[in-house]
């Protein structure tokens, strides 16, 4: 059987982290669609369980967290009448977390945008903290019994909810948001500090994974088409960013402000843990015709 080089693998890996559409890849490298979609599987897996088990006890101080919107299939209103009970289609959400000093995204989840997913990130988040954190998230109800259940009283955890205001008469009908009013920060437990109550590095790295992962980009026919292919690409993307994409103002990446890792991860790195998992897998038994 083929099988595609360590280099080559870097590649496609590269191409899709820098924000390459999957035909585009194949385009370039003149590998097959469905070699780079197993890749990108395969990667995603590895990504998971490697950064799962290494994101343990870690020093944040300073926590933002906020969801990030996208879709499967397609739209929510665009869901054909036979499929709007397939929780794989539709409107899905990426909640993500980010260590305001050191830039690390310690946990992630793609799922709904409701207090069952809402709780299920927060408790992850909470479990991979050694110490009390300050947290903040926007208005989003959901949170608030999240952050209580996971964290209870030991957390200083504060809201920023932002107030926008109609659209202007030239923006209706376009892609425009409405113009920003005001931020109120309002403290829910604990004592936050109310100079860094603030989601700014969170939404910043919202536009980093539009820019870096093709299926995120707005108004373009690149959206995923299975929402486990979707959760892949999340995985990967968040072990580039976290390892191997240097941060411009850190000087190296956020593994390494964290201390996670004492080195820039190159993505031959993230290629070698791929095939370790290829290696562990035990060998299929041959076929009669295969045999001699």
């Amino acid at each position: 059987m083929n099988k595609l080089s360590s280099e080559r693998r870097a590649t496609i890996l590269t191409l899709l982290c820098e924000g390459s559409s999957l035909r585009a890849v194949t385009r370039i490298t003149g590998v097959s669609i469905n070699t780079v979609t197993k890749l990108l599987i395969d990667a995603g897996k590895v990504c998971s369980e490697y950064q799962d088990r290494v994101f343990r006890e870690l020093p944040c101080k300073r926590l933002q967290v906020d969801e990030i919107w996208s879709f499967v299939y397609a739209k929510a209103k665009n869901v054909p009448a036979e499929m709007k009970a397939d929780p794989g289609v539709g409107d899905v959400w990426t909640w993500t977390a980010i260590c305001a000093d050191t830039k690390l995204i310690p946990s992630w989840l793609v799922g709904s945008r409701d207090g069952n997913a809402a709780s299920a990130f927060i408790s992850d988040l909470a479990s991979r903290l050694s110490n009390r954190v300050q947290l903040t998230s926007d208005g989003h109800s959901a949170y608030l019994s999240a952050v209580e259940s996971a964290f209870g009283a030991d957390v200083d955890y504060a809201q920023l909810v932002k107030v926008y205001g109609a659209a202007p008469e030239s923006a209706k009908g376009r892609y425009s948001p409405p113009g920003f009013v005001a931020a109120h920060k309002t403290p829910v437990t604990g004592s936050p500090d109310p100079k860094h109550v603030s989601t700014s590095f969170a939404e910043r790295s919202n536009l980093t994974m539009r820019m870096h992962m093709r299926r995120f980009t707005r108004l373009t026919n690149a959206f995923s088409k299975k929402v486990e292919n979707h959760a892949y690409a999340v995985a990967l993307h968040m072990m580039f960013y976290n390892f191997v994409r240097m941060h411009k103002t850190l000087r190296c990446s956020p593994a390494m402000a964290a201390g996670v890792t004492t080195k820039l991860w190159d993505m031959s790195d993230v290629v070698a843990l791929i095939e370790e998992a290829e290696d562990r897998k035990p060998e299929a038994p041959l076929m009669a015709a295969e045999q001699y």
